[in-house]
């Protein structure tokens, strides 16, 4: 197969100069392209109240996702209601509980969060406060972290407050990418519904979480690369140590300096 040249990550863009992204860019001279499959819209309070759920009824909410906290937010603006400073939060990561003071005070409110980042490891500090009602804020398609929560008898109430949407490719937008990077399931049906003849070939997919590994399987494509299976700890260590297996480590440039003495007229004897 040829080297990989363009990647599609289909995340938005990092933001600032520092991310590790730029950084394999530059170490391999790879072009990196970052665009959504995907894209989020709220639910309106309209839509939202037809699922006839009272939030003031809940004591603590669960948030595995930062939109999941926006729309939240956003939702309890809509309705009016006003969000008791009793309310405790329990985050899926850390990061999430974080971004928890775009709209709270932090330290005096009670926030939990898993320590791996993982939900399952989220669901036994759920259970020491059993006597909590939760309030789960998810998309519409939010349905893989379910079983365990089920199995967890904790009292809880799904709430869907956004959703997840194809986010069309133009008629004239170029797609020649080498190497395809996916994050969820909804980006590989985006994928199908943008290019419905879509021919794999010589395109490498690579994917990241095990629903989404499991979707390429059904669309009957091929994947390249499981991010879920990867011994290394971050998803851009992962794509780097794949490059290197697929591309290899490029050459290191000469120096202006080297240039320079390789020709310079000076008799090494003299």
């Amino acid at each position: 197969m040829k080297k990989i040249q363009k990647i599609l990550v289909s995340q938005p863009k990092p933001e600032g100069e520092k991310s590790p992204y730029f950084d394999i860019a530059k170490k391999y001279g790879v072009e990196l392209v970052f665009r959504p499959f995907i894209r989020v819209e709220g639910l309106t309070s309209r839509e939202f109240r037809q699922q006839k759920i009272s939030i003031s009824e809940f004591t603590a909410v669960i948030f595995t996702a930062r939109q999941a906290v926006d729309h939240f937010f956003r939702i309890c603006e809509e309705v009016r209601y006003q969000v008791p400073e009793t309310l405790k939060y329990f985050c899926s990561s850390e990061s999430i509980a974080l971004y928890l003071q775009k709209y709270i005070p932090y330290r005096k409110r009670k926030i939990f969060h898993s320590p791996t980042g993982r939900f399952d490891d989220l669901i036994p500090i759920l259970q020491k406060h059993h006597k909590e009602k939760y309030l789960f804020a998810v998309s519409d398609v939010n349905k893989d972290m379910l079983a365990n929560l089920e199995k967890s008898k904790l009292q809880y109430t799904r709430a869907v407050m956004y959703r997840t949407v194809a986010n069309d490719f133009g008629p004239d937008e170029p797609f020649d990418y080498d190497m395809l990077i996916f994050f969820s399931p909804e980006g590989i049906k985006a994928l199908l519904k943008n290019f419905p003849e879509f021919q794999q070939e010589e395109t490498r997919i690579a994917t990241f979480g095990k629903t989404t590994a499991k979707e390429v399987a059904t669309a009957g494509l091929r994947l390249d690369l499981d991010g879920s299976a990867s011994a290394t700890k971050s998803i851009t260590a992962t794509i780097d140590a794949y490059l290197e297996q697929e591309n290899g480590l490029p050459k290191p440039e000469e120096t202006d300096d080297e240039e320079d003495d390789n020709d310079s007229d000076v008799n090494p004897a003299d």
